[in-house]
């Protein structure tokens, strides 16, 4: 079983990450490029997370190993091997291999390999792919030329914050600088800002995931909620409508201007593939391509202007499609929970749906999951889980922010983490071991990641599932987990008294902490930032729990959910009407198919026999109608001929009809009524002749 686990968990974390990327981002449309990035960014973090608890029992079998080498064993100790090992009580060091071991001098490579590529994506390829996927150029080399642009300050940051490190070991007369201590320099200078973002999401992670799921529970709060969140979406909704109206405007301009043999013809046909295709069909019409570009003097939009608009119309675009599917989910979780609540009076224990959903359902899931277990999980058990789950979850983030306070205490040692882990490690009890550090440090990375997930930034970062999110904020969210993880690990290391420099104890260190180096370069950050800064996660917590950030946001002019506020309760009857509305319209559109679907099932056959019989009588009266005609087109040519030649004279005196847009009007009765005062109503036929619509026109005897 050696290496077993570690393989086993590198594959299990790709699928993972891979599914929650799946999930919000977009295979078929997205760039390749970006997929990529996003998914080994988030591979990567999600691995150091799941590979962290394999080192910490690893290197405490080390440690068990080292002093049992470096100590004679006791007298009279004849047990050896496997009973040795089950039976810890009559030897001094009772090491066994546990069953995840991982051999020496893989894992310091493997974190080694881990850390630097997740800091090279973090802070040098994703920021560039970011501003690459936003440009609007229409060639590589203009969007590289945008990305070093926009990039130029976010590197110059970087440096300037080096160089105060570096400044200040090279005045350190006691340091002497070295490539170890750069190196170190820079893992502290990643670690301090990855810090000091980690605290302000876990801060409001550890009071929001339980509060969550404890409101969860009540019915009625959710959907005022979920009304709530109809009425804010439906104002977005038109927003970007709106939006994508102006920026569609804008795009019909240039194409009418700019001809088929402009120079910038080329950026105009990339900016109309960007466009949906509705308006593309309309752009499409009406187009004088014939025209040259320089017999008009006009003035024409230049390149730097087209790639402007072309930004423009992929967000507009990115965010209309956005708000529609969100729109439709939204409202399918409007009627589930509406259900839910008519449900839960019902005497028959049976779920009952009002709309029927529109995918079909697996059977294996419809046998099990049938209205009767599904009416008890929603209005029975459901309710009384997430109450325990909420509960479950307040008792761990007690526990974390206890721990995040007294964590530097190592006589007595206060930390709640510290205490299980040294209790298992006396027993040398493996498995509970990493289920303790991966249940801690999985609940720490739940609420830190969660909040990245949650959190919207107006409208340049914002996560949407069902594959609605854009590519820039994809490539941000990968920033942040890259940059989050390290300090979130190094955070969980300190909690459980496994890094040397929190225990002060000289033992051997995980291979984590041993690629990060010594602190001791930095001493103001090893024993002051990373000790005490952590203690505001409790002054954090008291905020969310009181809402300080969502009533200040509500002053602001940000709408945020709140009980007690006339503009909660105003936004929620306005989303309740919307969601009627919309409810009452999906009740037509569906008893108008059924009345259909029951009028072919009545009708169909006796429709459709008619219909053969009728085509059938309708052939064989053309059949004598052909022959008719071809006896009688013997007789009548030079009539006919003459009477041709007589129809063109006279068609060649009348006016041309305009086609200008200014000919039309919105209204089909007027434009129809002033067309036929104007000018006589013609029918086109193939070959150059116009035949008369009118009753009483001059070609009747035609």
């Amino acid at each position: 079983m050696s290496g077993a686990a570690l393989g086993l968990e590198i594959v299990f974390v790709f699928f993972l990450a891979l599914f929650l990327l799946h999930r919000y981002g977009d295979f078929k449309k997205q760039h390749r490029l970006v997929i990529v990035g996003t998914l080994l960014a988030w591979y990567l973090c999600f691995l150091i997370v799941f590979i962290l608890p394999l080192d910490v029992s690893t290197t405490i079998y080390n440690r068990c190993k080292h002093a049992a080498a470096n100590s004679s064993p006791p007298e009279n100790s004849n047990i050896t091997g496997i009973y040795a090992a089950a039976t810890p009580v009559p030897s001094q060091y009772p090491c066994f291999m546990p069953w995840s071991y991982i051999p020496d001098g893989i894992m310091p490579i493997f974190w080694r390999v881990v850390y630097w590529t997740s800091q090279f994506l973090t802070w040098i390829l994703l920021p560039f792919m970011q501003s690459y996927a936003r440009s609007g150029g229409f060639s590589i080399t203009g969007k590289i030329k945008t990305a070093l642009i926009e990039n130029a300050i976010y590197y110059g940051t970087y440096l300037l914050i080096f160089g105060a490190f570096l400044i200040y070991v090279a005045v350190n007369p006691h340091l002497h600088l070295e490539w170890n201590q750069l190196q170190t320099i820079g893992i502290a200078a990643a670690n301090t800002w990855g810090l000091f973002l980690l605290v302000l999401l876990l801060g409001y992670g550890l009071v929001e995931i339980p509060r969550s799921y404890w409101n969860g529970a009540k019915r009625g709060y959710l959907l005022m909620k979920t009304y709530f969140k109809a009425a804010k979406l439906m104002t977005e909704k038109a927003d970007a409508e709106e939006t994508l109206e102006d920026v569609m405007e804008e795009v019909r301009k240039v194409n009418e201007s700019i001809k088929y043999n402009h120079p910038l013809r080329k950026c105009v046909d990339t900016i109309l593939k960007k466009c949906p295709t509705e308006y593309q069909e309309k752009m499409g019409r009406n187009m004088d391509d014939y025209e040259d570009f320089d017999e008009k003097h006009n003035t024409y939009p230049s390149e730097k202007s087209l790639v402007k608009l072309h930004k423009q119309v992929i967000y507009s675009v990115q965010r209309h499609r956005r708000t529609q599917v969100q729109w439709r989910i939204l409202l399918e979780q409007a009627f589930y929970l509406e259900d839910v609540a008519k449900n839960e009076t019902s005497a028959t224990r049976q779920f009952v749906h009002t709309f029927q959903s529109p995918e079909p359902e697996n059977k294996f899931i419809q046998y099990f999951y049938n209205p009767t277990v599904e009416w008890y999980w929603e209005c029975l058990l459901r309710p009384w889980f997430y109450r325990i789950l909420a509960m479950v979850l307040s008792v761990f983030s007690v526990i974390v922010v206890w721990s995040e306070c007294t964590f530097f205490s190592t006589t007595p040692v206060l930390s709640l983490f510290a205490v299980f882990i040294q209790l298992a490690e006396k027993t040398y009890n493996y498995i509970y071991i990493e289920i303790a550090c991966f249940l801690s440090i999985f609940f720490l990375s739940i609420c830190v990641y969660s909040t990245v997930f949650r959190i919207r930034v107006f409208n340049y970062y914002y996560l949407a599932s069902h594959h609605q999110t854009d590519a820039y904020s994809l490539l941000f969210s990968g920033m942040l987990f890259c940059r989050l993880t390290p300090p979130l690990c190094l955070n969980f290391l300190g909690l459980t008294h496994m890094d040397s420099s929190i225990s002060h104890q000289n033992t051997q260190p995980t291979a984590y902490t041993s690629i990060m180096g010594s602190m001791k370069v930095l001493s103001f950050i090893a024993d002051g930032f990373y000790i005490y800064y952590p203690m505001l996660v409790v002054i954090l917590c008291i905020a969310t729990y009181f809402s300080l950030g969502t009533r200040c946001l509500n002053l602001l002019g940000f709408q945020q959910f709140m009980g007690d506020n006339d503009m909660t309760s105003d936004l929620v009857d306005e989303g309740k009407e919307l969601i009627r509305r919309e409810k009452r319209k999906r009740q037509r559109q569906e008893e108008g198919e059924n009345r259909r679907r029951e009028w072919k099932e009545r009708y169909g056959h006796s429709r459709e026999d008619s219909t053969r019989n009728r085509n059938v009588h309708v052939d064989s009266k053309e059949s004598s109608l052909s022959d008719l005609s071809t006896t009688r087109s013997s007789k009548y040519t030079r009539a006919n001929n003459r009477t041709e030649r007589d129809r063109i004279e006279l068609l060649q005196d009348v006016e041309p009809l305009d086609f200008n847009a200014e000919t039309f009007t919105d209204d089909p009765l007027e434009s129809k009524s002033e067309r036929s005062f104007l000018y006589p109503p013609f029918r086109y036929q193939p070959g150059g002749r116009y035949l008369s619509m009118s009753q009483t026109g001059i070609f009747d005897d035609v």
